[in-house]
């Protein structure tokens, strides 16, 4: 495989930005509310049971048994913190693989939920799909990230990368120096000797020029 230009990997970087940042604000939102709207309205509690009674894709009866279950009040609070969790490893590259599997598995639930099957535009829907829609494209996206590791072009990765590498290479040459010294330090006149192998090139060099 050819190496990427600085071009493919900064857009591949700002990719995963964007989208990070697309998970972390969707997470801080439901975090914060119940707040306040700019025309001075309370906004009510965010909650996932709404979205889960209104699926409609192969995974409709398990997500209106989950609405209907004791779990949807663990799933309010889960949920939001997973976003912000996946939004942050995608913008700092921190974890970045483990991420962009998250992501993934979001958005494979969200259009799994409700696969868009009738081609023509729907109330509270925004623009008109058939079997494509927005989950589906930004999954693609995140699988392209996934597949060309972005943690390793830029972010949190790199510089623990570059740490751990830095750390290893002073402890190894470390260990190399001290095995060094030690050989030299023992029969000069041995394989590992470098005083002696001196001494006998300094012998051979004056015999040659007698």
């Amino acid at each position: 495989m050819s190496k990427l230009s600085d071009l493919q990997r900064f857009a591949l970087v700002l990719l995963r930005t964007v989208i990070g940042w697309h998970f972390l604000y969707e997470g801080y939102y439901k975090l914060i509310v119940p707040a306040w709207s700019r025309d001075g309205q309370v906004l009510g509690r965010w909650t996932a049971a709404g979205y889960l009674k209104a699926a409609s894709g192969p995974l409709a009866g398990a997500f209106h048994n989950l609405a209907l279950s004791g779990a949807s009040a663990w799933i309010d609070r889960l949920v939001p913190i997973a976003l912000v969790a996946v939004g942050l490893s995608l913008i700092l590259g921190l974890l970045t693989q483990l991420g962009c599997w998250g992501a993934l598995g979001f958005l494979a639930l969200f259009y799994l939920s409700s696969i868009p099957t009738a081609g023509i535009p729907q109330a509270g829907a925004e623009g008109t799909y058939l079997f494509v829609n927005k989950n589906l494209v930004e999954a693609c996206a995140v699988l392209a990230l996934l597949a060309f590791r972005t943690g390793t072009m830029a972010g949190v990765d790199v510089l623990l990368a570059d740490r751990a590498g830095w750390s290893g290479r002073a402890g190894w040459s470390g260990r190399a120096g001290w095995s060094g010294r030690a050989a030299g330090s023992g029969d000069p006149g041995g394989s590992g000797g470098t005083g002696g192998d001196r001494v006998v090139g300094a012998v051979a060099s004056r015999e040659a020029s007698m």
